[in-house]
């Protein structure tokens, strides 16, 4: 099936799965019900999973297959996210131009990046991505103003151009983002007792663009390419004892990479055309780190699994406060419920890092393979209880 292997193709129809039924799979929870608080097939939320999931795609070409650890990703993503503005201000509101031109301007200046940090190695290269990323947030916030907008962000308004598009429409706003016509923020809700689901043009555009890319890394996996990278990544001194130069193949990951995050950055600014300097901070870059270590660095759907679980608890554990708490709790004596908010309290709302901090912590040290990883263990120990039931020799008693 379209080239791929059939553990491979298995793997893509259950992402492919996933992301068409999100709608179902994120609202659980009936709307009127108090678990309604945990549901996540919102637009806005889904867009943000499979968007972030395609950056951590792409930077788990680079890390999980050479080992470079870059910290400074980030910045692709906001020249991804510039970029993808700037067509919307000057061409039209179409966002397959601008998804383009992110992906071309993201690559070069990956490839230029690049090619600086790859001179060094290990803790060195670390830093000089951080460096470059952080150059290029100072540059975005304060000293290319007229291209950024400053620490305002870059927006669309009524006086620009836009040489293929209409710069206001018959009522006089600003005209909203679109693919030929299908606008990005059009939506169906289906109505199923008291379950609503909503359909959204822009969400769907965003999955199967992650379904594309999730695709195309199956098959940078397991291209020679990818052989290549890994060989990289175990003794790159071998190599070179071999007599293969492995700059060139570190650096072709490392441009993959910078693409798809551009990928995601104009992705980011078709669904809501504004790009801001925050996205290129260092947090960015280290938010992409832990999806893929979480998912499980090195493995093919990990990264889409990490991003998922880290922006999950960034829009649904921040918004428990203190009266959600004591409505869940309202049951007990008035003692009792105030203690429970006390102790559950410093673990959501804006205290939700600290237990992503403690699950990031507990995987690290229990499943280094990521969630990928609990998964496997998992259904190994699944599969041996039924070959152990399978295998049960049949109880006898003795003759008489």
């Amino acid at each position: 099936m379209l080239g791929l292997g059939k553990k491979d193709a298995s793997l893509l129809l259950v992402v492919v799965a996933l992301t068409m039924l999100a709608p179902f799979i994120l609202n659980p929870f009936p709307s009127d019900s108090g678990m309604a608080q945990f549901n996540a097939g919102y637009p806005d939320l889904m867009q943000r999973f499979v968007i972030f999931g395609i950056f951590a795609i792409g930077f788990n070409i680079l890390f999980g297959l050479t080992g470079y650890l870059s910290f400074g990703h980030a910045a692709f993503l906001g020249v991804g996210s510039y970029s993808a503005v700037w067509m919307f201000k000057l061409l039209s509101m179409n966002i397959l131009p601008a998804i383009i031109l992110s992906v071309i301007i993201a690559g070069l200046f990956s490839l230029l990046i690049g090619w600086v940090s790859l001179r060094r190695t290990g803790i060195y290269f670390s830093i000089l991505t951080l460096a470059f990323a952080q150059m290029s947030f100072a540059l975005a916030y304060s000293v290319l103003t007229p291209l950024t907008n400053g620490e305002t962000g870059l927006q669309v308004t009524l006086d620009d151009p836009r040489i293929l598009g209409v710069s206001a429409t018959a009522d006089g706003s600003i005209p909203v983002t679109n693919l030929f016509g299908l606008e990005m923020r059009s939506a169906y809700d289906m109505i199923v007792g008291p379950w609503t689901f909503t359909f959204s043009v822009g969400y769907y555009v965003c999955a199967i663009v992650m379904i594309a890319a999730f695709y195309l890394s199956i098959r940078i996996f397991r291209s020679p390419f990818g052989m290549m990278l890994r060989a990289i990544k175990s003794n790159q001194t071998r190599m070179n004892y071999t007599g293969l130069n492995p700059k060139p193949y570190t650096l072709a990951a490392f441009v993959i990479s910078g693409m798809y995050a551009g990928l995601a950055g104009g992705l980011m600014a078709s669904m809501d055309p504004l790009a801001g300097a925050e996205r290129m901070q260092w947090t960015a870059s280290g938010e992409v780190v832990l999806m893929t270590i979480l998912g499980g660095v090195g493995t093919l759907i990990g990264p889409i699994l990490g991003a998922g679980m880290i922006k999950y608890f960034e829009n649904i554990f921040s918004k428990i406060n203190d009266g959600v708490l004591h409505t869940w709790f309202s049951f007990l004596p008035d003692g009792i419920e105030n203690f429970m908010v006390a102790v559950i309290h410093p673990f959501v709302g804006k205290g939700w890092h600290l237990t992503l901090g403690l699950i990031f912590m507990l995987v690290v040290t229990f499943l280094p393979g990521g969630l990928v990883e609990g998964g496997q263990r998992i259904a190994k120990a699944l599969r041996k209880k039924d070959k152990d039931d399978d295998g049960k020799s049949p109880s006898t008693e003795p003759a008489e």
